[in-house]
């Protein structure tokens, strides 16, 4: 007994519990051996912070969804890559509308959990490993806040150039993004002004996630201004071409593959 948690599926197993409790399929997770307990996705700052939050909006339906997501929807054109595909919600949606769609996670559980949803294209590994397989798509959705997955400065070109070998000419990234900066608390103001100190983007996050006795490695996730994420784009194979801020301080950021 160490006191840290076991490194493991954090994500996979969080998903395969929620969905058990929404539906009843599977061994749902127990308080007190009698009522299901509630599934509870804890986010660990490395400056001690810590959130919770419920982990069944992972398994919303469209109805349940923020408008910014049905707008990045009605957006895609021809064959989709949902990067980050989670339990499948997004996925799920395209499929229903005749949309021909894969979706892409590193975690295996999660992928399980589409699948038995019904998502039928899936792909196990990061957009790197997938960029060698030979697929080419036309539009790539990071939805769910995943524009964190550009991570910050040192991983950004690699995530662009791999979604660039993956890109059909005139493809576009759609993803969803959240700018930082209009908080006033300090515990917040405090860790951007501590990253730019060490040369970090203000809004780069180093988190790690934890779900009972499982813990993640410690990594990067990027929260981050469109002005900041334009600075990332710029002198890469992609141009950014709309920034919707409609849900301020919720954006959407749309990149096109240049000619």
């Amino acid at each position: 007994m160490t006191g840290e948690p076991e490194i493991g599926d954090v994500f996979g197993e969080m998903i395969r519990d929620a969905y058990a409790v929404a539906t009843g399929i599977g061994p749902r997770p127990m308080a007190g051996g009698r009522l299901p307990r509630p599934v509870i996705e804890i986010i660990e700052r490395d400056d001690g912070l810590v959130n919770g939050a419920p982990a069944e909006h992972y398994l919303d339906p469209p109805q349940r969804w923020q408008p910014h997501d049905h707008r990045a929807v009605d957006r895609v054109r021809g064959h989709v890559l949902d990067v980050g595909v989670g339990a499948g919600r997004i996925a799920l949606h395209l499929q229903d509308r005749g949309v021909p769609v894969t979706g892409l996670d590193t975690s295996l559980g999660a992928l399980r959990v589409s699948r038995h949803r019904g998502v039928r294209d899936l792909v196990h590994g990061t957009v790197d490993e997938h960029a060698a397989d030979g697929h080419r798509y036309d539009t790539f959705l990071l939805l769910g806040n995943n524009l964190g997955l550009f991570e910050g400065r040192k991983r950004a070109p690699a995530m662009l150039a791999a979604l660039a070998a993956l890109a059909r000419p005139g493809a576009r990234v759609i993803a969803h993004g959240t700018d930082p900066y209009g908080t006033t608390d300090p515990v917040h103001t405090a860790y951007h002004e501590r990253n730019r100190r060490r040369g970090r983007i203000g809004g780069q996050l180093r988190l790690r996630l934890r779900y009972r006795l499982l813990g993640t490695d410690w990594f990067d996730y990027l929260v981050c201004s469109p002005e900041e994420f334009a600075e990332l784009v710029h002198g890469s194979q992609w141009r950014l071409t709309d920034v919707d801020d409609t849900d301020h301080p919720y954006y959407l950021a749309t990149l096109e593959l240049r000619r």
